[in-house]
C-alpha cells in the first residue's frame, strides 16, 4: 500500500490544505501527524495561551479526521526524529509539509530533507499554505524581497493565487501507527478565545456577513472592537489565507479591500523574514540606538507590562492583552510606540512580552511589527512617535475602551478619563490610579536626542 505522511505544523485544518490533498491523491493512505516539538518548549515559545489554543485546534482536527474515517497521530520530541520514525512505522515513501519562513523552520526543513533522503523517503514542501502569496513569489529587480510595503502590495495584488481546495471526503490512515493522547486546554488568560477549524470557519462566516463591510471605517475604533479577530486562526492555520482573500474579494467593497490589504501586510512580513531570518532578533535597519534595558529601566518596563503607566489608553490595551491573550491592532501600535519611543526601551523586550501572552504570537508579524514601530524595520518614517493622548482622542474619543479595561477609572465620564491626573483634590486620590511614569515631552526629547534629531 502506498502511504504518505502529512506533517501538520501551523496549518491545522482540513479545508484548502494542499499537502493533505497531494498526499491522498490516487487513493493513497495518509498518516496525519503533529509533533509537539520539544525545541519550541526549550526556546521559550510554548506560551500557555498558545498551547491552550493549540489543544483546541488539535482536538478539532482529530474530530474532523475521524468524521472522514481517519485520526490524528500526535507525537512529542525532536520533529525530524519523530517524522522519520512514523514514516518507518507506516512504510511511507513520501512526507508532505507546508513551507514556513522562520530561521528555525528553514533549518528544520533542511534537516528533515537530509534525514528522509537517507531513509529513501521523499520530502515534498508546499507553498502558499500559510500565506496567500508565497514568500519569494514576487520580488523587485535586483533583490530577493521587498523592503517597502506599497510596491510589494502592488505586485502582490496582481499575483494570481491558486485555487481553493475542498476538504477531503475520506482519509485512510494505516493501522499500526501509535499516537499520544491529545493535549488538554490549560490556558492562562481568562478571556482566551476558543480554537479549532470549526470555530474559525464560524467566525469567518459571521465576519463576512456582519463585519467586513464596515471594516474600512471602523478598524481603528478601540471600543467598537470591529476587527475580524481571525489572527489566531491565521497563526495556527485553522483558516487558509488564500481562502480569506478570495472570499473577501467576492464580498467586495471598501471594507473588504481594507481587510485584504491587512492580509497582504501579513504576507509582506513573511517574505521579509524568509529573506532576512536574523530580523527575528536583530535590527533590520540599525539606527545605532542605545536602548534602555531590563536592568536600566526595570520599573518603567514593569509598569508597562502591568498596565500601570499612568496613561489610561496604554494601560487599557496592556490589560486587554493579559485578560484575552489578544490586543486590538491600534492598541498594539500605541503600546509599542510608548515602550520604544516614549520610554526608549529595547523593542525586543516588548516583543518578548507580547509573544509570552499573544495567542496569535507569530514571529514574522510580531517581531517585524515591533521593528516597524521602533523605527528599526521597514517603516519609511522611522522616527514617528505616537502620542497616547492624541491616539486616545482619535480612537477612543469618549473613553469607553479605557473604562472597560481600567475599572478604577470607570467613574470618570467622557474624554476626561484619558487624563485622570487633571482631577482635583479628593477626586484624584479616590481613583487609585498611578501618576504618569514620564512626561510625554520628556520622553520625546530623550528619543530625539538618542536618534540625533536635535
Amino acid at each position: 500500500m502506498n502511504v504518505s505522511v502529512v506533517l501538520f505544523t501551523s496549518d491545522l485544518r482540513l479545508h484548502d490544505h494542499p499537502p493533505l490533498r497531494a498526499a491522498s491523491a490516487g487513493g493513497r493512505a495518509v498518516v496525519p501527524l503533529f509533533v509537539r516539538d520539544r525545541a519550541v518548549d526549550a526556546a521559550g515559545f510554548a506560551a500557555p495561551n498558545r498551547l491552550a489554543f493549540l489543544a483546541d485546534c488539535l482536538r478539532d482536527l482529530d474530530t474532523g479526521l475521524r468524521e472522514r474515517g481517519g485520526r490524528l497521530v500526535v507525537r512529542s520530541g525532536d520533529v525530524v526524529e519523530e517524522v522519520c520514525r512514523v514514516a518507518g512505522e507506516a512504510g511511507a515513501d513520501e512526507v508532505h509539509l507546508a513551507a514556513d519562513v522562520s530561521r528555525y523552520a528553514q533549518r528544520r526543513e533542511e534537516r528533515l530533507r537530509h534525514a528522509l533522503e537517507a531513509a529513501g523517503v521523499r520530502l515534498r514542501v508546499h507553498d502558499a499554505v500559510t500565506s496567500a502569496v508565497a514568500p519569494g513569489a514576487v520580488a523587485p529587480a535586483g533583490s530577493d524581497h521587498f523592503a517597502v510595503f506599497t510596491p510589494y502590495f502592488r505586485r502582490w495584488t496582481r499575483e494570481r493565487q491558486r485555487d481553493v481546495l475542498g476538504a477531503p471526503r475520506v482519509v485512510r490512515v494505516p493501522d499500526g501507527v501509535g499516537s499520544e493522547r491529545l493535549p488538554v486546554n490549560e490556558g492562562v488568560s481568562q478571556g482566551l478565545a476558543a480554537g479549532g477549524e470549526r470555530e474559525g470557519r464560524a467566525r469567518l462566516a459571521a465576519w463576512l456577513r456582519r463585519g467586513i463591510s464596515a471594516y474600512e471605517d471602523r478598524h481603528d475604533d478601540l471600543a467598537g472592537d470591529a476587527t475580524s479577530r481571525l489572527s489566531p486562526h491565521l497563526h495556527f492555520g485553522t483558516l487558509s489565507p488564500v481562502e480569506l482573500v478570495r472570499r473577501a474579494r467576492r464580498t467586495g467593497g471598501a471594507g473588504a479591500e481594507a481587510f485584504v490589504r491587512q492580509l497582504a501586510w501579513r504576507d509582506f512580513h513573511r517574505q521579509v523574514l524568509a529573506a532576512r531570518p536574523h530580523a527575528a532578533d536583530a535590527d533590520y535597519r540599525p539606527r545605532h540606538d542605545r536602548w534602555r534595558t531590563e536592568r536600566t529601566a526595570h520599573g518603567d518596563i514593569e509598569a508597562w507590562r502591568e498596565g500601570r503607566t499612568g496613561y489610561p489608553v496604554v494601560d487599557a490595551a496592556m490589560r486587554q492583552l493579559r485578560h484575552e491573550g489578544w490586543m486590538h491592532n491600534r492598541g498594539r501600535l500605541l503600546t509599542a510606540s510608548f515602550l520604544t519611543k516614549t520610554l526608549y526601551v529595547d523593542w525586543r523586550i516588548g516583543a518578548r512580552h507580547f509573544l509570552d501572552l499573544l495567542v496569535d504570537g507569530d514571529v514574522a508579524n510580531n517581531q517585524l511589527n515591533w521593528q516597524w514601530v521602533a523605527g528599526t524595520g521597514t517603516d519609511t518614517r522611522p522616527n514617528r512617535v505616537l502620542n497616547p493622548l492624541t491616539q486616545a482622542r482619535r480612537f477612543d474619543p469618549d473613553g469607553a475602551y479605557v473604562r472597560r479595561w481600567v475599572p478604577e477609572l470607570a467613574g470618570i465620564e467622557g474624554p476626561a478619563v484619558h487624563q485622570p491626573w487633571k482631577l482635583r483634590g479628593a477626586d484624584r486620590g479616590a481613583v487609585g490610579y498611578p501618576e504618569p511614569v514620564i512626561e510625554l515631552s520628556e520622553g520625546l526629547a530623550r528619543f530625539r536626542e538618542a536618534r540625533g534629531l536635535g
